[in-house]
């Protein structure tokens, strides 16, 4: 039984149904980061859903790139840095957290959030994170699950090639 069942569970978790495998499956939801363009893309069903403004890092350093996953989600986060909690409208976190894995962290140092400075979308502006209006964030937060795969990248590529080649349109 043993020699039977070692060979499967061996194919089971390295095969592209395993929920943190390297990219999604195509219809699931992907997340896509530009830094060149300061957008987000919600990619599902097949197809590129919304695109909406993002604030980066200020240096091109701060906004790490690559492949993560979203491993925290958090409706009213605790800010932290200076002890403000959520709901505070002094939280530069706005309403909604959604961390991911960069940098080998948990999801609670990088992420996409809402803000309390909607003037700062659009710019070049955060210590890493990516920030949105709170409606867009608030609208995104039920669509993007836990295990979701997001990509952060600085490219001139559109939106829907990046999904194609990470495997989320077919």
């Amino acid at each position: 039984m043993n020699k039977i069942l070692s060979p499967i569970l061996f194919a089971f978790f390295i095969s592209p149904l395993w929920p943190l495998g390297p990219n999604p499956l195509p219809g699931d939801p992907f997340v896509i980061i530009n830094k060149t363009t300061n957008e987000l893309a919600l990619i599902e069903d097949n197809k590129v859903q919304t695109v909406v403004s993002v604030g980066t890092g200020k240096t091109q350093e701060l906004t790490p790139e690559g492949l993560f996953t979203i491993t925290v989600k958090a409706e009213n986060p605790y800010y932290r840095r200076k002890d403000i909690p959520g709901g505070d409208p002094d939280n530069p976190l706005g309403t909604r957290w959604i961390g991911f894995d960069a940098e080998n962290t948990d999801g609670r140092i990088y992420g996409i959030h809402g803000t309390n400075q909607p003037a700062s979308i659009g710019k070049y502006v955060s210590q890493g994170c990516i920030r949105t209006q709170n409606e867009v964030i608030s609208s995104l937060y039920p669509l993007i699950p836990l295990g979701t795969k997001i990509l952060v990248t600085s490219t001139n590529k559109p939106f829907e090639i990046l999904a194609k080649e990470h495997g989320a349109i077919h």
